[in-house]
């Protein structure tokens, strides 16, 4: 006997609100601007599985770009999956989204389409808290994303040796408006 299809309310039970929130806005954010694919890294399967958890009965295709692939994907995909907690399909599939959205122009919380930084750095602290917590002095989280990259290939980015006395402290620190 086949077990019977889960309810819509089943299946806000299984992905939390701010989960659903933050792929259904990743994903529609995407589509808004053309991006092909609407989340890199993950293939056909996984991104039907995405679909079916986070936004049932939205029929989406990921899509496939012939163009070159982003620079810093693979890199920062790697850096979110190892901070994730838990580490299941779901904080995958959000790490997946993040690291699409960082290849664009905006703040991170804007690629994503979410409606504020706040619930960028709630998804970060719930999901991936050991990463989230490395930025104490609250960064811009593209920067900071960027910064972390830097600092695991040991390349220098900043002017200065610190924060504190860098020109560019109101870039990497200042409002997201």
């Amino acid at each position: 006997m086949n077990a019977p299809e889960p309810s819509l309310s089943h299946l806000a039970e299984v992905v939390p609100p701010l989960e659903q929130i933050v792929v259904a806005c990743a994903i529609a954010q995407s589509q808004r601007i053309g991006a092909q694919p609407l989340i890199r890294g993950l293939d056909d399967a996984a991104f039907a599985a995405l679909c079916a958890r986070c936004l049932p009965g939205v029929p989406l295709t990921n899509g496939r770009s012939a163009s070159a692939p982003f620079d810093e994907f693979d890199e920062l995909f790697a850096l979110l999956c190892e901070h994730a907690s838990p580490r299941d399909e779901l904080s995958v599939w959000i790490a997946a989204a993040i690291a699409t959205a960082a290849q664009r122009d905006e703040h991170l919380w804007q690629d994503m389409g979410l409606p504020s930084r706040r619930e960028l750095s709630a998804i970060l602290n719930l999901r991936f808290p050991s990463l989230a917590a490395l930025n104490d002095r609250d960064m811009k989280w593209k920067k900071f994303f960027y910064r972390q990259l830097c600092l695991r290939a040991e390349v220098p980015i900043c002017k200065s040796p610190n924060c504190a006395d860098c020109s560019d402290l109101a870039v990497c620190f200042g409002p997201e408006d």
